[in-house]
């Protein structure tokens, strides 16, 4: 499968082309006709249409990643939203580019760690929050399991979890392990998921 990068300036991104020496810089137009279904495409954020450009090139089948120099969690939330797999800082090392390209490849999501944990819980919230959510899969977890996985799913961070239940982050971090091993999830995506009426299985790229 190709992988090409999308972009209105020019081939300034320091490392992009270090990350994927195949890759191929095209304009919005060209990469229509060369689409193929299944090919990696990124886009940059340097325009005001790439949300639309996302959603097209996702409709025709593309695995798409969205580059941007100012991550935020809520333009995060907008990449995942138009059908991004991945959304990653521009000047990330090559090594991290290519380990999410592997996982949008594999169907996965991307997102970097500092962010799940909001992107987590606008995920929560579009698929219902507490009001929707199957507490019927929270039934084999002890009580304070119930209160990390609660809390996690509702997009706050290992640390803030820590502090809002008075307990250290190692013990956030050993319950939330074992809530993953008990409802067979491999992390916070996949327990927001779990918690919701759907049963999609999605990725992403930290615990």
């Amino acid at each position: 499968m190709a992988t090409y990068f999308v972009s209105q300036g020019r081939d300034e991104i320091p490392r992009w082309r270090e990350a994927f020496s195949d890759a191929r810089l095209i304009r919005t137009d060209d990469i229509k006709a060369r689409l193929v279904r299944g090919d990696c495409v990124w886009v940059m954020v340097d325009s005001e249409s790439w949300p639309e450009q996302v959603a097209e090139l996702h409709r025709r089948g593309a695995q798409v990643g969205v580059m941007t120099y100012s991550p935020s969690a809520a333009e995060a939330f907008q990449a995942l939203e138009s059908g991004a797999r991945g959304y990653v800082h521009a000047l990330s090392p090559p090594e991290l580019l290519r380990q999410a390209r592997l996982v949008i490849m594999n169907q996965g999501i991307w997102v970097p760690p500092e962010l799940m944990a909001r992107v987590v819980g606008g995920a929560f919230q579009a698929l219902g929050g507490a009001g929707r959510m199957r507490s019927d899969a929270l039934a084999g977890l002890t009580e304070r399991e119930r209160a990390v996985a609660l809390a996690v799913v509702e997009g706050y961070s290992n640390k803030e979890v820590a502090r809002r239940l008075d307990i250290t982050e190692r013990t956030v971090k050993a319950h939330l392990g074992s809530v993953f091993r008990k409802l067979g999830v491999r992390d916070r995506m996949q327990l927001v998921l779990r918690l919701s009426p759907t049963r999609e299985v999605v990725a992403d790229s930290s615990q």
